[in-house]
């Protein structure tokens, strides 16, 4: 709960009582490594903060072929958020791709804590503009880079998370086979 509560305070002041609401509506979840946490179709309910662990966010295009769109980790919100705000079905999945722990926030914790935190909205706003800023840069970057270029540049930004990807998954999120992933990789040790 410490996580979410030193993230947030990067965005605002809170004060004690203030946190002890937001550590009462908050809930502790895990899921498992290859489970879906959440799946198109469905209308997101909640927003949930990584804790532990890392998560995919994809789709399947028209042909049917799954595309991973990014990958987030520990110490992220993740939510669709277009989704969530406009109550409407979302068209990706989120995916654990390790073991996962989260923090959950219900829509109802989300409106409680707005409601009842003056600051609160705020916050909201810059953490969800910072995110969709992460979101442009973790994707904007790759579409003018060759392969190798992409790989290397994901290497680079995410070091922490090389390892921890299958690779099956990291070359649909580079636009590449995976066997082309395992050429690139052979070529650059």
């Amino acid at each position: 709960m410490e996580q979410l509560i030193n993230y947030l305070l990067h965005f605002g002041q809170l004060n004690e009582q203030q946190i002890e609401l937001i550590k009462s509506k908050a809930i502790v979840k895990t899921t498992k490594k290859d489970a879906y946490y959440h799946e198109a179709g469905r209308i997101p309910r909640e927003v949930i903060f990584l804790t532990e662990g890392i998560m995919r966010v994809c789709y399947y295009n028209n042909k049917g072929d799954e595309i991973t769109k990014y990958f987030l980790d520990e110490n992220h919100f993740i939510a669709d958020v277009h989704s969530y705000n406009q109550n409407i079905p979302s068209t990706e999945y989120i995916q654990a791709i390790t073991d996962c722990e989260y923090i959950v926030l219900t829509k109802a914790a989300m409106e409680e804590l707005s409601m009842t935190i003056i600051t609160w909205d705020a916050m909201v706003s810059k953490i969800t503009a910072r995110g969709l800023a992460e979101k442009v840069n973790r994707i904007s970057p790759m579409m003018a880079e060759d392969a190798t270029e992409r790989y290397l540049m994901f290497l680079k930004n995410f070091p922490d998370m090389a390892n921890r990807i299958p690779l099956s998954y990291l070359a649909s999120y580079l636009g590449i086979t995976q066997s082309s992933l395992s050429r690139i990789r052979r070529n650059i040790r």
